[in-house]
C-alpha cells in the first residue's frame, strides 16, 4: 500500500510504492526545513480483519506535477543507534507483529494500527498483517507488511541512490542482506520519475541497477514490505534534487530512516 489516510506525507511529502493510503504531505520544502516539533499521541495497535487488499507491486506510478514539503517531526524521538541500545533508552517504543517475528522501534507520540494484509487463501490469511505507522499529527507515514504473498511487476529505470545503509536485523530467506534506501527512479524510455524510501535487497541499490525491482523481501514467514508512504499521485514529490537533498537534513527524514533501520526479524 502506498498512500497516507486523510493527510499524506505528500501533505507531509510525495513518492511511490504499491497502494499508499494517506501520504506524507508535500507542502513546501522550505516549511519542512524551517519547522520542527509537534505534540504527541499515545501509541497503540488495532486488530486485523477485512478482505484482502491488492498485492504490493513494483510497477512505477505515473508522473505528476511536483510540490514539496513535509510535516516536521519531534526532535526527541530520533534514535541515534537503530538496532543498538534498547528503544526505550532512545525515547522510542517497540512494535512487534502478532506472530512475534518482525519488530521495529518508532517515536513516542506516534502510534501503530494493524489491518489485514494481502492473502491468497484462508490458510494464509491470519499470518498476513499490515502495520500502519501514524505520526503525532495522525498522518500515515510508514507501512510495514509481514507474512503476505509476493507478486508484482518491474520496468526499466535509471536509478539515483541518494542514501543507503544496511538493515542488520533483516536477512532474506536465502541469506541476502537488506538495506534502507532513499532513491530517485527515472522510468525508461519516457523519462517520468518518482522518489521512494524503503527497505529492499541490498543488490537493488547498486550503481548498475536498471530495474525498478521490488521492496518485497522474502523471509521465513512470508514477504515483508516496508516503505515510507509518499503520495504517488503527486510525482516526483520534490521539485528538484536539491529539494530532496535538503529534506534529508531534516528531523523528519532522520525519524523515518531510524524507524526503517530498526527493523528486525526473529
Amino acid at each position: 500500500m502506498n498512500r497516507l489516510n486523510g493527510r499524506t506525507l505528500g501533505d507531509t511529502l510525495k513518492t511511490p510504492a504499491p497502494g499508499f493510503r494517506r501520504t506524507l504531505t508535500a507542502a513546501t520544502v522550505a516549511a519542512l526545513l524551517a519547522t520542527a516539533g509537534c505534540s504527541g499521541q499515545d501509541s497503540g495497535t488495532g486488530s486485523t480483519g477485512g478482505t484482502a487488499p491488492p498485492a504490493t507491486s513494483a510497477t512505477a506510478p505515473p508522473a505528476a506535477t511536483a510540490t514539496t514539503g513535509a510535516t516536521p517531526l519531534p526532535t526527541s524521538a530520533v534514535s541515534t543507534a537503530p538496532g543498538g541500545a534498547p528503544a526505550e533508552a532512545a525515547g522510542l517504543q517497540t512494535f512487534t507483529f502478532p506472530d512475534g517475528h518482525i519488530s521495529f522501534a518508532y517515536p513516542a507520540g506516534w502510534k501503530v494500527q494493524t489491518k489485514q494484509g494481502p492473502y491468497l487463501d484462508e490458510a494464509s490469511k491470519a499470518g498476513s498483517v499490515e502495520a500502519v505507522v501514524l505520526d503525532q499529527s495522525g498522518a500515515e507515514v510508514v507501512s510495514i507488511s509481514s507474512g503476505m504473498y509476493g507478486d508484482g511487476a518491474a520496468g526499466r529505470v535509471e536509478r539515483t541512490v541518494l542514501d543507503r545503509a544496511p538493515v542488520p536485523g533483516i536477512i532474506d530467506a536465502t541469506g541476502k542482506p537488506a538495506e534502507f534506501g532513499f532513491a530517485l527512479d527515472e522510468v525508461q524510455p519516457d523519462g517520468s520519475s518518482y522518489y521512494f524510501m524503503d527497505v529492499r535487497l541490498a543488490s537493488e541499490f547498486l550503481p548498475t541497477q536498471e530495474s525498478s525491482g521490488s521492496n518485497q523481501v522474502p523471509l521465513a514467514n512470508g514477504i515483508m514490505a516496508a516503505y515510507v508512504v509518499f503520495d504517488f499521485t503527486r510525482q516526483p514529490v520534490f521539485a528538484s534534487s536539491e529539494a530532496a537533498k535538503a529534506w534529508m537534513a531534516t528531523e523528519q527524514y532522520a525519524q523515518l530512516k531510524s524507524l526503517l533501520l530498526s527493523l528486525k526479524y526473529a
